[in-house]
């Protein structure tokens, strides 16, 4: 056997018996996939708020209730997708206060998950309603991304 081939087949069997011993990085990508596409789910409902609240699209009660309907959808879903193997990877902008201060994290998503309804069960008839019950809600956009968004 030639010399490089006894060298490749030394790092081959290295690696291997070394593998063992390195710490897990294991990312978990199609949870940090699906929590990405939940974020841009809400982008999406709230410029279709935005355009209601602004009167470029005229008031719907159906539209607003469907939005509602997301959102509150997406807040329940939202804070299960944070497991420990998802910290890293997949281009995440999950900050690690979410697994540091998971309780803060959390009480954070049960407000969202709690105003979200809250607007659903309003049933906002006008503009005027819905735009005050949206500005609840899009209050824990900003609050969650201060706190539990890398920068």
């Amino acid at each position: 056997m030639s010399t490089w081939k006894m060298g490749f087949a030394g790092l081959v069997v290295s690696a291997a018996l070394l593998a063992p011993l390195l710490p897990a990085t294991a990312q978990n990508t199609d949870v940090i996939a699906e929590r990405q596409q939940l974020m841009k789910n809400n982008a999406k409902a709230a410029r279709s708020a935005n355009a209601l609240i602004k009167g470029e699209e005229p008031y719907d009660a159906a539209k607003a209730n469907a939005i509602f309907t997301m959102l509150n959808a997406d807040a329940r879903k939202f804070g299960t997708l944070f497991p420990e193997d998802s910290k890293t990877g997949g281009k995440t902008e999950a900050s690690p206060a979410i697994w540091e201060r998971p309780a803060g994290f959390e009480a954070a998503n049960a407000k969202f998950v709690a105003d979200t309804q809250a607007a659903l069960d309003a049933k906002p008839t006008d503009v005027e309603a819905f735009k005050a019950a949206f500005a609840s809600v899009a209050a824990n956009c900003q609050s969650c991304h201060q706190q539990f968004r890398a920068k």
